[in-house]
């Protein structure tokens, strides 16, 4: 049975385009998949930036870190190992100003460790977590997925690339202030002919 990561990143749970997208392919995922192991992690809580004392951190092997390094080091440490146990990451995708939401952008900074989750070789970098699966819901008010304006999709395409995993699909209901009725239905009946 497959490991399901589902990532949310909205600032308006309540209210997000976004959520009820993953809403809609966790609920086909877990009835194609039943006995699935399933690990949620809510971005919009919030996660610290990167910064010098991080990196100290996390380039000291774990052994020989002081006690304030492991400290530091065991968040990414627990969102990678969250990230290597699973076999599907659903990603929901708010574009907020043309890009991905400042948490989201965090998490990625957070688990692109070298060593981790790729390394350098000399034709240039290797991802280490291939053979997984990423679904990504996007939802935005103005910005059309695959746009000029669209900095978000390109953006978690990359770094999901550039860690290995390169079987991503994206549903969008993009543009939703032109017609928030007909880009959630189209959204939705993406999702529903995923294949799973």
């Amino acid at each position: 049975m497959p490991h399901i990561l589902r990532l949310d990143a909205t600032i308006t749970p309540a209210t997000s385009a976004s959520r009820r997208l993953t809403d809609r392919i966790m609920s086909r995922l877990i009835a194609a998949h039943p006995g699935a192991t399933i690990t949620e992690r809510d971005l919009a809580a919030g996660l610290p930036p990167i910064d010098a004392a991080w990196l100290g951190a996390v380039t000291t092997p774990a052994g020989e870190r002081s006690p304030e390094q492991a400290a530091i080091a065991a968040l990414s440490d627990a969102l990678i190992a969250e990230l290597k146990a699973a076999d599907i990451l659903v990603i929901g995708l708010p574009v907020y100003n043309f890009g991905v939401p400042a948490t989201l952008k965090t998490w990625f900074d957070q688990i692109a460790r070298r060593g981790e989750t790729f390394f350098y070789t000399e034709a240039g970098p290797q991802g280490l977590l291939s053979g997984k699966r990423a679904i990504v819901a996007m939802a935005s008010n103005g910005t059309r997925l695959g746009s000029e304006i669209d900095f978000a999709s390109g953006y978690v395409r990359h770094m999901l690339g550039f860690i290995g995993i390169t079987d991503v699909e994206f549903v969008a209901a993009d543009a939703l202030a032109f017609g928030a009725e007909a880009s959630m239905a189209k959204a939705e009946a993406e999702i529903d002919a995923l294949a799973l």
